[in-house]
């Protein structure tokens, strides 16, 4: 992919990361790890650390082991800027990487690794990208993960990923889901992909829905009773004591009572609420997961739903990620009027 509509403009993190050849050269070619090696190796240096340098634990308490172990070593590859590491993780044959922020894609494995040569060599020497919470299992999942400042802009950014894994281990399909307001509205504007050149399918259909049948139920039954506004239907599916996050609007309900409330109040504001809303697409095993949605009817065209249920399959903690730079001030201090108990 080629986009020469910056130029003149000067070089900003989407025009380095369209330039796919641009020091691709200046990296030398290692031996990819085969799907066994990059499963059984975490590199656990550091001792406890999960990423070196980091001193963060990931919540892994909704996800199997054998999901923080393998994504463990993506992480390290990430903030060693080992390119040739980190692209072993992904599939050669069935590739897609989305950001649903900016609207950057990409559809082939080496168009990807050749952008993203041109770019982590201007990262800060002590860059670190690791995760935070994971949710879900080698099938499918969503992995919450921080990119320290400089890496994607002068702050840091907290992506909720989408991830695929084939039956080899490698990701199939990887679309990402963050708030641009930690980014910066006029940064996030001059990055973002005209609209001309946004991705018309976000390619759920190359991997299919390989989420666990509970999941897809909790998921297709919440987002069915938010579409029609029933939120006392949708307050089946929570927990009694639950937490509901929404991150943009930087909000944190803890208590089914409570949430139901706000979600009553709130209906009318939230992105994901309502008619024109649907499901995307759903990841995660019994315990993790969540799903991608759609929003026609508003000024937020898309988001992610990050759902962690308990033992008995109900929510007990969800977290809405969307987009922050397409709402408008009052939007966001009117949610927060909404979550104002009397």
């Amino acid at each position: 992919m080629k986009d020469n509509a910056g130029a003149g403009r000067g070089t900003t993190r989407r025009h380095l990361l369209r330039g796919a050849a641009v020091g691709a050269t200046a990296l030398t070619a290692t031996s990819l790890l085969s799907p066994v090696e990059a499963w059984a190796a975490p590199r656990g240096r550091g001792g406890s650390q999960y990423v070196e340098g980091v001193d963060v634990l990931p919540d892994t308490s909704h996800a199997t082991r054998a999901l923080a172990a393998h994504i463990r070593g993506y992480y390290q590859a990430k903030s060693d800027k080992n390119l040739d590491w980190q692209m072993s993780y992904f599939s050669r044959t069935r590739f897609t990487y989305i950001d649903a922020i900016l609207g950057w894609h990409w559809y082939a494995w080496r168009d990807m690794r050749d952008a993203l040569a041109g770019w982590y060599p201007t990262w800060p020497k002590d860059s670190r990208s690791y995760p935070t919470r994971l949710l879900g299992d080698t099938t499918s999942a969503i992995l919450v993960f921080t990119d320290t400042p400089g890496m994607f802009g002068p702050g840091q950014v907290r992506n909720f990923g989408a991830v695929n894994f084939g039956p080899d281990g490698r990701i199939e399909r990887w679309v990402d889901y963050w708030d641009a307001r930690q980014f910066g509205v006029a940064d996030w504007r001059k990055e973002e992909e005209p609209p001309t050149q946004w991705p018309s399918d976000f390619r759920q259909s190359t991997v299919g829905e390989t989420a666990s049948p509970l999941m897809r139920r909790v998921a297709t039954g919440l987002a069915n009773a938010l579409r029609s506004g029933d939120i006392p239907a949708a307050m089946r599916f929570f927990a009694t004591d639950a937490v509901y996050e929404d991150v943009p609007a930087h909000l944190q309900i803890t208590s089914r009572s409570s949430i139901q409330t706000f979600l009553t109040k709130a209906a009318a504001l939230l992105p994901y609420v309502g008619t024109g809303t649907g499901v995307r697409h759903i990841l995660g095993n019994d315990t993790g997961g969540g799903y991608e949605w759609t929003a026609a009817d508003g000024p937020v065209p898309r988001g992610i739903t990050a759902l962690e249920l308990d033992s008995w399959g109900r929510i007990e903690r969800l977290t809405a990620v969307w987009n922050g730079a397409y709402a408008d001030a009052s939007l966001l201090t009117g949610l927060a009027a909404k979550a104002v108990e009397q």
